[in-house]
């Protein structure tokens, strides 16, 4: 068995891509968020949060010999866990990494983490449009309150994010629900429609809409806050080639188990 740890917009495809190896393959993923995934005997999918001590007891349920992982470059904390549970089983560890974004040719204010972020994206005192998602909405809220900037954070209608959305303290008025990634006249309708003059992003890649927002934040004159992507230590090679991945996954299984 293959274990794939997805979630993001790659993660169809990359099963595809595994289950041509002839093995099956388990995709797991932290929500039920809907997954275009192919329809397929060797594919099966769970959901739900892993701790480093529940994935290894899911990799001994299934038996898996490889772990993939393609969680979102931000997840650090579940790739520190992927990397932790791989280890303990002498299991294969192999990351798929989204490509980063060109930023080149875009005028963009860097941030270490959110905190920084929230305290760059308020300072201008225009209203801010939060594309982060919804995990880390509180320093943005706090910081919006403290100087009275108006905000909108665009979320994904999803149960997860509705409680997030709710725990924050977050007024109707003040969310935009969406599924990503969005289109560039998406991106510039919403910057029209809210007023918007400061738009926060992660650095989410192609696959994440980073260039649709780059763009119209050009186009209708917004600064740019970017939360920089973690950096997350460990062993294991990095992929963002799915032939190499492949390649790479082959000699792996190709190992006989201990």
């Amino acid at each position: 068995m293959i274990l794939l740890l997805g979630g993001t917009s790659e993660t169809a495809p990359l099963a595809s891509a595994l289950l041509e190896t002839g093995h099956p393959v388990l995709v797991s993923t932290a929500t039920d968020a809907a997954l275009t995934l192919p329809e397929h005997p060797r594919l099966q999918r769970r959901h739900g949060r892993l701790d480093a001590a529940a994935m290894i007891e899911l990799m001994h349920r299934y038996s898996v010999r490889v772990m993939v992982d393609a969680a979102h470059p931000y997840a650090n904390q579940a790739q520190a866990q992927a990397q932790q549970a791989a280890a303990a089983l002498h299991i294969p560890y192999l990351r798929w990494e989204r490509p980063a974004t060109d930023f080149a040719g875009y005028a963009v204010t860097w941030a270490d983490d959110h905190e920084q972020a929230a305290t760059l994206a308020c300072a201008d005192g225009r209203p801010v449009l939060l594309t982060t998602g919804s995990r880390y909405l509180a320093p943005y809220v706090a910081q919006a309150r403290r100087t009275g900037v108006r905000l909108r954070a665009r979320v994904l209608p999803h149960a997860e994010s509705r409680e997030a959305v709710e725990q924050a303290g977050l007024a109707p008025e003040e969310v935009i629900w969406g599924q990503g990634p969005f289109s560039l006249e998406s991106n510039c309708m919403h910057i029209r429609q809210h007023a918007i003059g400061v738009l926060v992003t992660k650095d989410s890649g192609q696959a994440g809409g980073v260039p649709a927002k780059l763009q119209a934040a050009r186009m209708e004159q917004c600064l740019v806050i970017a939360v920089r992507r973690p950096d997350v230590s460990g062993t294991g090679p990095r992929f963002h080639d799915i032939a190499a991945l492949l390649d790479a996954l082959t000699e792996a299984l190709s190992i006989p188990t201990r």
